[in-house]
């Protein structure tokens, strides 16, 4: 390969990365990355078929460098999609399935609790609520709730002793 071909290339190289540095200096708002990309692109063109003298290279080597490129740029230009367009999906919740499903547990329970469904809770509520005893106690009207545990009329297992105790 011709010396004064390697020196102008250089001298090329030299030149965009004096402007890569130059534009860098400048707010251009949303063009500033596409640009920086633009030069580099030009750069790492120049290094690749003259500096690793693929331009004069078996083109088989071509094709499978630029396959490999092409490549690149489809997974940056997906990985990008997936980053720039995060959060603008309406149905996308910050809560995990674990915890929506908890709250359901805990819903579920308290209505069973309240007499507004008849069927019990699924296996698991009942270490995060207090549900109310069916037994024939709580069926006369004894508070058999946790302490602390609202009950029907509102009222706690503290405020009904404590009425008890007032009659």
């Amino acid at each position: 390969m011709p010396k004064p071909l390697l020196i102008k290339v250089f001298a090329a190289l030299v030149a965009l990365t004096v402007f890569t540095v130059l534009t860098a200096q400048l707010d251009l708002g949303a063009f500033n990355v596409p640009l920086a990309l633009t030069i580099a692109t030009g750069k790492a063109a120049l290094v690749v078929l003259f500096f690793m003298a693929l331009k004069y290279d078996n083109r088989v080597n071509m094709l499978v460098f630029t396959v490999g490129v092409i490549m690149v740029i489809v997974f940056l230009t997906f990985t990008l999609f997936d980053t720039a367009f995060r959060g603008d999906i309406g149905n996308v919740d910050p809560e995990t399935i674990a915890d929506i499903e908890r709250q359901e547990e805990v819903m579920r329970a308290e209505a069973f609790r309240l007499g507004l469904i008849s069927a019990e809770p699924m296996a698991g509520a009942a270490d995060t609520t207090a549900v109310a005893d069916t037994t024939a106690a709580g069926a006369a009207g004894a508070d058999t709730t946790a302490a602390g545990a609202s009950a029907p009329d509102g009222a706690t297992a503290a405020d009904s002793s404590a009425a008890d105790e007032r009659q």
